[in-house]
């Protein structure tokens, strides 16, 4: 099992930079997509993703269940990228903020159970000022929180800024 986490600004370049690391692969592929298409902004930006998508990639919609989603896709043998960790956790503190702890918990308890190879993207986004509502400041604290786990437990974690991947934590 290897673990490899890759974060980055928007549009950093760091879902080309996952989907290109995980082609290295002769593995099967999986694509867990959390994405929601709420408007019309954010279809166009799920479209973009999909139609420079190798086809190598069997992608499926997981915008909650990804704890669920490790236990029914790791095995030994299968590279599996999942894009984006903050767009999972923003679904869950929109749909039910009463259950994020427990769901980021069994994610990680499954992650760090896993087998297969995982690619895990993210948005880096505590680097600007504290926001001023109640619910920004909490995705941010609770981005910073998952963030700093799945660092821990990662095997490899790369910062991608401008397109170039940066060596934060090599096996």
């Amino acid at each position: 099992m290897t673990v490899h986490f890759i974060l980055g600004g928007a549009r950093s370049g760091k879902s080309r930079f996952a989907e290109r690391s995980a082609l290295t692969q002769a593995d099967p592929l999986i694509y867990l997509a959390t994405a929601r298409a709420g408007d019309t902004e954010m279809q166009a930006r799920i479209a973009h993703h999909q139609s420079g998508r190798n086809g190598r990639f069997h992608t499926y919609e997981i915008p909650l269940e990804l704890a669920a989603a490790i236990h029914e896709f790791d095995q030994n043998g299968v590279t599996v990228l999942v894009d984006c960790l903050t767009l999972w956790l923003s679904n869950w503190l929109t749909e039910n903020t009463e259950d994020w702890p427990q769901q980021r918990q069994a994610f990680l308890d499954a992650l760090q159970r896993s087998q297969g190879n995982w690619l895990l993207v993210s948005n880096e986004v505590s680097q600007g000022i504290v926001p001023l509502g109640e619910l920004s400041r909490r995705f941010v604290d609770e981005a910073g929180w998952l963030h700093q786990a799945v660092a821990e437990l990662a095997d490899e974690v790369t910062w991608v800024v401008a397109g170039l991947p940066q060596t934060l934590k090599a096996r």
